[in-house]
């Protein structure tokens, strides 16, 4: 049970009051992604104390991410401490009383169910596309509150989806943006203050939502700029022909669209699912490899160093390349090391 008087200047503000923390305290949050946006919501969320936070993440802390990301450390980076684990690591010695739950997976239509199960609302810290067209195929599927966010140089938005209520993500992109068309934080790098006003607008959203006060939660399209100081909320009226929230066609729900290798925005490197080795061991995984270079573990991977590139091949085969973003070398790579 929750001591209340924590959270006293919360409840003192009148639209949540005693039965809005209440039902914080009973809420279950999926957070999709641990990094620049969902480290911080996910630290936002804790101290209002919200009472299950589910966090998903397949990357691991370096040091670059440093200059964004809340809650990791040097240590954390030195370690190349999975996100949700160094995540929930450090939320936990700021709320003790909530219940964490780290998932060192890659969000896709084969776990989104498992990963969503009792949750009521999603937040989006993910950093492609394909993921938040998931994501939407889900939450419209199952009439499941989400909040999508993107974050690029100084400037950001926030988009809360009601399903049935809202437009939809899809609404906004109807179709997955060619990768070459889009710019990453690699080309335009991405300021930490904005992530900062970014996230916290979207748990200011999720907050809404859970304590009981949807009609506050915002129905159009928050664009900033944080560098040139500039706010809007752009209109967004539900797409008639969208093909999601309107005809209801889940494409990437049901395993249609999704691709086999993604190139990882900030790491020069490719993401492959490898099923051929998703029974393995890490043992065994690492016996293999010793003899082609210098490998290390932990609990969640095995790494292999070679001379130009490394891989890092997670429980249950994914494997991320690093040193190319071409899928096809990449997949070379990975036949060459483990034969398939």
């Amino acid at each position: 049970m929750q001591d209340t008087s924590r959270y006293s200047r919360q409840i003192r503000f009148a639209p949540i009051g005693e039965a809005g923390q209440t039902k914080i305290s009973q809420a279950s949050v999926l957070i999709c992604g641990c990094g620049a946006l969902g480290s911080l919501i996910a630290e936002r969320l804790a101290r209002a104390g919200v009472g299950r936070l589910r966090l998903v993440d397949r990357d691991w802390v370096e040091y670059s991410n440093l200059q964004r990301q809340a809650l990791f450390t040097e240590a954390d980076a030195a370690s190349a401490t999975p996100k949700a684990v160094a995540a929930a690591a450090a939320l936990a010695r700021i709320n003790s009383e909530i219940a964490l739950e780290p998932y060192v997976e890659d969000v896709h239509a084969g776990n989104i169910r498992r990963l969503s199960e009792g949750c009521e609302v999603v937040l989006d810290g993910t950093d492609n596309f394909e993921t938040r067209f998931l994501i939407n195929d889900y939450c419209l599927s199952s009439n499941t509150p989400w909040i999508h966010a993107g974050c690029l140089g100084a400037s950001g938005q926030i988009l809360s989806i009601l399903p049935g209520t809202t437009a939809c993500f899809r609404c906004l992109i109807p179709d997955l943006p060619p990768r070459e068309a889009m710019e990453t934080c690699d080309s335009a790098g991405v300021l930490g203050p904005t992530i900062g006003i970014i996230a916290s607008w979207q748990a200011s959203e999720a907050l809404k939502v859970i304590s009981g006060n949807l009609p506050a939660v915002c129905r159009g399209l928050i664009v900033l700029d944080s560098w040139n100081n500039d706010c809007r909320i752009v209109q967004l009226p539900r797409n008639p022909q969208c093909p999601a929230c309107v005809h209801e066609d889940y494409p990437f729900l049901e395993g249609r669209i999704r691709t086999s290798t993604t190139v990882l925005c900030g790491k020069n490197a490719v993401q492959i699912d490898s099923p051929g080795i998703q029974h393995e061991s890490l043992d065994v995984l690492a016996q293999k490899l010793s003899p082609l270079g210098e490998v290390t573990r932990n609990a969640y991977f095995v790494r292999l160093a070679l001379a130009q590139h490394t891989l890092t091949i997670f429980r249950g085969g994914r494997t991320v390349v690093q040193g190319t973003t071409s899928e096809a070398e990449a997949k070379s790579l990975l036949a060459q090391t483990l034969g398939g």
